[in-house]
């Protein structure tokens, strides 16, 4: 277990002084549930904890480098590099999926690749790393993901938004009310269910779309609805919102 620990503290460039905090930040509820041992701790806890410790990181980093940005676009630069597919993606980058501990029916249910579980780890480990070696070393850890992150989006060009707020944002300036989602199906075994739901702005239909969660495929419902009601002017930024670029003037 020594050198598969090795190799990770390699991968995200630091190295435990108490071993114990990564074995728990790694490990999954289903797998200490399964293990039945007093001495494995699942780590929901310091997911709670990292995620208050990511919060930190992101407001004071786009609060430093953006000055002229207003609080409504600090909270969707916020909330975009914090969403479950952010992270997950930041997690991926690392390998973060290879090290994690499962339990044996989490694992048969592909739980190595699911964006939550993904996401939640990245926090955790993001929280181990705080208690092992202080805020400043957790916020280095963050920093490679985030300054990466933002060098794709020109904040002073383009604005960001996701699909499902940037719908109804649509219909509030016509003064017309919000759009409701509706499931329509729900398909195939629990570790591969895939959901398809309607968008309706009062009874009109305007997309439908199937995703693996309810809210993967609400923003994919409203991204085709947006993409209908203003053509080529989004730019897709992540699987969750687009860039829409800023009028001059």
């Amino acid at each position: 277990m020594n050198k598969k620990w090795d190799a990770f503290e390699k991968k995200i460039k630091y190295r435990f002084q108490n071993i114990d905090l990564l074995q728990t930040a790694l490990t999954h509820r289903s797998f200490a549930y399964e293990s039945q041992k007093e001495d494995i701790t699942d780590n929901e806890v310091l997911e709670f904890l990292g995620d208050s410790v990511l919060g930190l990181v992101v407001a004071d980093f786009l609060v430093t480098v953006y000055p002229g940005v207003s609080e409504g676009e600090l909270s969707k630069l916020k909330s975009t590099v914090a969403s479950t597919s952010s992270l997950s993606s930041f997690a991926q980058q690392i390998k973060l999926d290879k090290f994690i501990l499962l339990g044996k029916g989490e694992e048969k249910s592909g739980g190595r690749k699911k964006k939550t579980i993904l996401a939640g780890v990245y926090e955790a480990l993001i929280a181990a790393i705080y208690l092992d070696g202080g805020f400043h070393e957790s916020k280095n850890f963050i920093m490679g993901h985030l300054k990466p992150f933002f060098k794709k989006i020109n904040v002073d060009r383009f604005f960001i938004n996701n699909y499902k707020s940037a719908l109804q944002e649509y219909f509030q300036k016509e003064s017309l009310p919000a759009p409701n989602y509706k499931m329509v199906t729900t398909r195939g075994p629990d570790h591969k269910k895939q959901f398809t739901v309607e968008v309706f702005q009062r009874k009109r239909s305007l997309a439908k779309a199937t995703g693996s969660s309810k809210k993967e495929a609400e923003q994919k419902a409203a991204h085709k609805a947006l993409k209908s009601l203003l053509g080529r002017k989004m730019r897709v930024f992540t699987a969750d919102t687009f860039l829409l670029k800023k009028k001059r003037g």
